[in-house]
């Protein structure tokens, strides 16, 4: 694979804080989806965090897969966004990005640019298993997603749901997706069938200060 055009790996301290700040525009570059589904909202870096901790747990479960890679390429598979801003399904019948061009450029004068140039492309084509882990933890953070609005009761949100879980390619997200869908969404928290909520911690007496 040839990097044309990436500059010598000489780099300035301000060349890696500007990188740094604009890793920061994702924090502010909303998830464009939202606004078809009526409800529910999510930053770029909310979905990248979320979506590289799924790769982490995915990952654990192939023996095969290299965690860390994995984990890179969702950290990083939106990070041109920083530029081109996020195209949901709507946007992208009339829109065309130029999402390698805005990778190479924020990348070339970044001395692991090259690693961010490689772990990109290999997402997108979607061949290794490292990425279809990947794109599998993209899409069931969208389904966490989607599953969270559901409960709160987004009628449109089973409708996306469906076509969501069809995008699922690896043995272990496609189960994982299964139990999703029959998890409520504040089960890790909300434990219904304790007097907890009544009574407070300590053997049903209310804490004392």
């Amino acid at each position: 694979m040839t990097f044309e055009g990436l500059l010598p790996i000489q780099i300035s301290m301000k060349e890696l804080v500007n990188f740094l700040f604009e890793t920061g525009m994702l924090k502010k570059t909303p998830r464009s989806g939202f606004q078809f589904l009526g409800s529910g909202e999510e930053s770029v870096a909310e979905h990248s965090f979320r979506t590289a901790v799924i790769a982490y747990v995915l990952s654990s479960q192939e023996k095969e897969a290299e965690p860390y890679k994995a984990v890179l390429m969702c950290l990083f598979h939106d990070l041109h966004e920083a530029r081109t801003g996020d195209l949901n399904y709507v946007n992208k019948r009339y829109v065309k990005v130029d999402e390698d061009g805005a990778v190479r450029d924020f990348a070339r004068r970044l001395p692991f640019g090259r690693n961010l140039i490689d772990l990109t492309r290999e997402f997108n084509a979607g061949e290794s298993l490292e990425a279809k882990i990947s794109k599998d933890a993209d899409q069931l953070e969208l389904i966490l997603s989607l599953k969270e609005q559901q409960d709160i009761g987004n009628p449109h949100a089973r409708d996306w749901l469906t076509y969501a879980l069809k995008r699922l390619q690896t043995k272990t997200a496609k189960k994982m997706a299964e139990q999703i869908l029959v998890t409520e969404s504040t089960d890790w928290w909300f434990e219904k069938n304790t007097d907890w909520w009544v009574n407070g911690p300590g053997n049903g007496q209310n804490n004392k200060r």
